[in-house]
């Protein structure tokens, strides 16, 4: 499930303005062929981009490496399908989902150290029980060292649930504060500034465009009504209505010349902040990866310590010796080895 930003952003690229390209009206005989020429490239929520098959072939900024950089340009539909959310705000829940993740984590060692304790408590108590403790001879010796191995055990898994949690768990827990979301709110309302600043630009453009398709109308309709001398305009309104036209279409190349660099503005701090979020995720990733290794050191260091607290039980078993304990036992309780023998007549 994608993680929700916890941070709100005010950028909405739901303008309908912004979503087809609108090329400019074209009047005179000697405009109508910019109509005709092919279409290139397609402009969706205030960003152009080349269409599918035209002009030459775009290549990776980082081939081969699957960088954010490459991937997260056009904007997506949410999931319920109201709202375009940026490319980047996708990159930004990923860095939020992490966070979420890498405080699960820690949660979850924490509630294997409380395991840990509670296994330590339970199997020191069961060192201290008096279940046959009487037992006597070289089978005693094995069962009080098997009772003494618990407590030693014991020492060792409390050891171990220690070390889970400040090698462990608090760095889990301490990576990457409370200022990371601070850091993020800021690359978001930076792209997002650059984003709106795109729009109005856009919008910029698409006022001057149609600024110049009137001109270039009121120009044809005057050049017109002079041709067939409907009117008694004069060859002065004619050059005024040229100059306008020519001023629009100044105007329009002004505002295209804007919104470009913006664009390539929006373009630059795009790669170099989501190659800044694809470090911060390969830097959680390796972190992580550390301290979960840490996990797996301290387990198998756990099972050799229970492996020494064992080995003295093994020892003594193996010297048990049914003959050597009746022999010890006969010592200590025999009450005397004089024989009965027959009594004489």
């Amino acid at each position: 499930m994608m993680m929700e930003a916890s941070f709100d952003t005010e950028e909405s690229f739901d303008d309908p303005s912004c979503l087809a390209p609108q090329p400019p009206g074209s009047i005179s005989p000697a405009k109508r062929q910019i109509k005709e020429v092919k279409e290139t490239k397609i402009t969706i929520n205030c960003v152009t981009f080349p269409l599918p098959g035209e002009g030459p072939e775009q290549q990776l900024l980082k081939p081969n490496e699957w960088s954010y950089c490459d991937y997260f340009w056009t904007d997506k539909k949410d999931p319920q399908g109201t709202t375009s959310v940026a490319g980047f705000e996708v990159l930004l829940q990923k860095q939020l989902k992490g966070k979420q993740m890498q405080k699960e984590m820690a949660e979850f060692i924490h509630e294997r150290i409380k395991i840990e304790e509670e296994y330590a408590k339970n199997l020191s108590k069961l060192s201290l029980s008096p279940l046959a403790a009487q037992e006597e001879g070289t089978l005693g010796e094995a069962w009080t060292q098997l009772k003494k191995s618990l407590h030693d055990e014991a020492e060792v898994h409390l050891k171990f649930s220690n070390k889970l949690h400040s090698e462990v768990e608090k760095p889990l827990l301490t990576f990457r504060g409370d200022n990371f979301k601070k850091d993020l709110k800021k690359y978001d309302h930076h792209i997002a500034d650059l984003r709106k600043q795109l729009a109005s630009r856009y919008a910029g453009v698409e006022k001057a465009r149609k600024a110049l398709a009137d001109r270039q109308k009121d120009l044809e309709v005057k050049t017109q009504q002079l041709e067939i001398k409907l009117s008694n305009k004069t060859e002065e309104d004619i050059k005024k209505a040229r100059r306008k036209s020519t001023q629009a279409g100044d105007d329009l190349m002004r505002c295209v010349d804007l919104y470009n660099q913006t664009q390539s503005k929006w373009f630059e701090e795009m790669v170099t902040t989501s190659m800044e979020l694809e470090k911060l995720e390969v830097d959680r990733i390796e972190w992580i990866q550390q301290h979960l290794r840490q996990y797996t050191t301290l387990r198998h260091e756990t099972d050799m310590f229970n492996q020494s607290t064992v080995e003295p039980v093994d020892q003594l078993l193996q010297n048990v010796d049914p003959a050597k304990d009746r022999e010890l036992w006969v010592k200590d309780n025999n009450t005397g080895d004089v024989r009965p023998v027959d009594m004489d007549i």
